[in-house]
């Protein structure tokens, strides 16, 4: 008798009554077999499959003295594979259920520290594949190779118990899942909450004036609408590869046909098209008004077709390729565009205690400016 079993049989868990099933003795007299054939290291992967589905080796609620003779011949093993492997996370996949067996007998047996198989349990493994067993299979756990024919489980007959005790995880092990779960939760929890504050934060933070495109346009050529008498069609340069665009403003009734020709204005670019009775407009010519007149908003001298034209401090930021009409960003900021007392276009930005006032301006840093109004609407 070994050590290890006399001081297993001293101990209180080994003390208690059980009663083992046809089942179990017969699993437990196939280990022995195991242990006898000295095929030990090559049942190891029958013995992790067996503890993948019980506690303990003959799927009792407790160890046994099978657990602790085979526990006795796996333990060199086991400290072999873990020292002596490079990829040491294969190895702990591999054998997960037969290092928490050993671990758990281990400090059962108290064995001493400094011969103890020392696990990581920080590292964090592959999740286990379990395979379905096919249409025949024994339901019940793996068989050891080579086991001696007499061992063999004899067949259920009426009356037999059906179902066999299974084991329970330990209480460390239990303690383990309990904490990953935990933690797995929280960070669930922690992420959930951080996207639901980013989509809050993005609801309720106000558009900036950066999104819309103002670009300098040149005027080629307008004519009259053919079917609306307040609208002008105008071609106008702003820049774009692809050719000038066509856009119908309603200014008839404030400007003569003379005074849309070839000249150079502020449009904006990334409105949505619309058409105009009959023809699509694909931008908008920017002026300032009040209730008794409108003034276009003058580009400064030296300008040319498609200078980028911003307010103040958002020259680096590229505006939306296009307005979306549901978000409703150009009605947002519309009513903050005005001039000032100096006629300069300007953006009333309430969110920036230090700097209120932004104005119109492009990569020079010059001013944008109506003839007359101030104070205007400018859109």
């Amino acid at each position: 008798m070994s050590e290890l079993i006399t001081k297993f049989q001293s101990l209180a868990i080994a003390k208690q009554t059980v009663t083992l099933s046809k089942e179990q003795l017969a699993l437990s007299s196939q280990w022995d077999s195991v242990l006898k054939s000295g095929q030990v290291e090559q049942n190891l992967d029958n013995l992790n499959l067996s503890l993948r589905d019980s506690t303990f080796l003959v799927a009792t609620l407790q160890p046994t003295a099978t657990d602790v003779s085979m526990f006795e011949a796996v333990f060199p093993l086991a400290k072999q594979l873990v020292s002596s492997t490079k990829d040491i996370k294969e190895v702990y996949a591999k054998y997960r259920h037969v290092f928490r067996w050993v671990d758990f007998l281990q400090q059962l047996l108290d064995v001493p520290t400094a011969n103890q198989l020392i696990l990581n349990y920080d590292l964090e493994l592959p999740r286990e594949i379990i395979e379905k067993k096919k249409k025949g299979e024994e339901k019940g756990k793996a068989a050891p190779e080579k086991a001696a024919p007499a061992a063999a489980a004899p067949a259920k007959k009426d009356g037999d118990n059906q179902q066999q005790p299974k084991g329970k995880p330990d209480e460390e092990t239990l303690k383990r899942l309990r904490e990953e779960a935990k933690a797995k939760k929280a960070a669930k929890k922690a992420a959930n909450a951080a996207k639901q504050a980013e989509a809050e934060k993005k609801a309720v933070e106000p558009p900036k004036p950066s999104a819309i495109d103002f670009r300098v346009g040149f005027i080629q050529k307008a004519i009259k609408h053919p079917d609306a008498d307040s609208l002008y069609v105008s071609t106008i340069d702003v820049g774009d590869e692809e050719g000038p665009r066509t856009v119908c403003s309603g200014l008839v009734k404030h400007f003569p046909l003379e005074a849309m020709q070839e000249r150079y204005v502020v449009v904006v670019c990334n409105l949505k098209p619309v058409n105009m009775r009959g023809i699509k407009s694909t931008a908008m010519v920017l002026c300032g008004s009040n209730d008794t007149k409108v003034e276009f908003v003058e580009p400064p001298a030296g300008s040319k077709a498609g200078d980028k034209v911003f307010f103040e401090g958002f020259g680096a930021e590229e505006p939306l390729k296009q307005l979306n009409p549901k978000k409703k960003i150009w009605e947002a900021l519309q009513p903050n565009f005005t001039t000032n007392q100096d006629l300069e276009v300007i953006f009333k930005d309430e969110e920036n205690k230090e700097k209120p006032i932004l104005k119109l301006t492009n990569a020079k840093g010059e001013s944008f400016k109506v003839a007359t109004i101030a104070d205007a609407q400018v859109r």
